[in-house]
C-alpha cells in the first residue's frame, strides 16, 4: 500500500540523495506533483545507476519533472529510495532500464506499496522513438535522447534547462516509453516525433 493511504511511516533516518550542484538544472517542476489537477496517476522512469536519471510523467503523458541524482555508493542509493518514492503523489508505475541489481533495490519498496514495475533494456525505448540510423551507436543515441528529452520539456510547459545530463534525458524518454505502453499517450505529438 502507498504510504499516503495510511498512516505507515518510515524512520527519519530515511536521506534524500545528496544532489550533484555542479549540474544547473538538477530538477525542474514540482515533485511534490502539486499539479495533480491535470492527472492523479503518475509513472516514474529511472535510468539506474549510481547516477541516476529519475523522471516523473502524469496521466496525460507530460512531463511533471526531472532530475540527475548521484549516489556515492548502492548503500547510499538503497537508503535514498524512500526518500525519493515516498513524496510521489499518485505513483502508478515504476518503469526501469540498466543495471537490474540496482533495479531490486527499487522493486522492493514497490512491491511492499503494491506499485507494478517493470524493467526494460535501453533498445526497447531506442527502437520505438529513435530513426533506424540514430540507432547506430551509443554516441548518436544518446545525442538524440539529448534533442528528444529537450523537446519533451518543451512540449510539457516546463522551464528549458540550462544543462541536462545523459541519465536524466534517457529517463525521459524511458519515461515516454512507460506513458505510450501505459495508453496514456496514444500517439507522439508532432513536437516529439521523428
Amino acid at each position: 500500500m502507498h504510504p499516503l493511504a495510511s498512516k505507515h511511516t518510515e524512520p527519519e533516518s530515511w536521506p534524500m540523495p545528496e544532489r550533484d550542484h555542479t549540474e544547473n538544472a538538477l530538477e525542474h517542476g514540482d515533485s511534490s506533483a502539486g499539479d495533480l489537477g491535470r492527472s492523479k496517476k503518475t509513472l516514474l522512469a529511472i535510468d539506474l545507476g549510481l547516477r541516476c536519471g529519475l523522471a516523473l510523467y502524469g496521466e496525460d503523458g507530460r512531463l511533471r519533472w526531472y532530475r540527475s541524482s548521484h549516489f556515492a555508493n548502492r548503500a547510499q542509493l538503497k537508503k535514498a529510495i524512500y526518500g525519493i518514492l515516498r513524496p510521489i503523489d499518485g505513483l502508478a508505475m515504476i518503469v526501469m532500464e540498466g543495471d537490474r541489481e540496482l533495479a531490486a533495490f527499487w522493486r522492493k519498496l514497490a512491491d511492499k506499496w503494491e506499485i507494478p514495475t517493470s524493467t526494460i533494456g535501453a533498445e526497447v525505448w531506442r527502437r520505438e522513438l529513435l530513426l533506424q540510423r540514430e540507432q547506430q551507436s551509443g554516441q548518436i543515441a544518446k545525442e538524440t535522447a539529448d534533442e528528444m528529452a529537450r523537446a519533451i520539456i518543451a512540449w510539457s510547459d516546463l522551464p528549458a534547462p540550462t544543462s541536462l545530463r545523459h541519465d536524466a534525458a534517457e529517463a525521459i524518454l524511458i519515461g515516454l516509453h512507460g506513458v505510450r505502453e501505459q495508453g496514456w499517450l496514444e500517439d507522439l505529438p508532432s513536437e516529439i516525433a521523428r
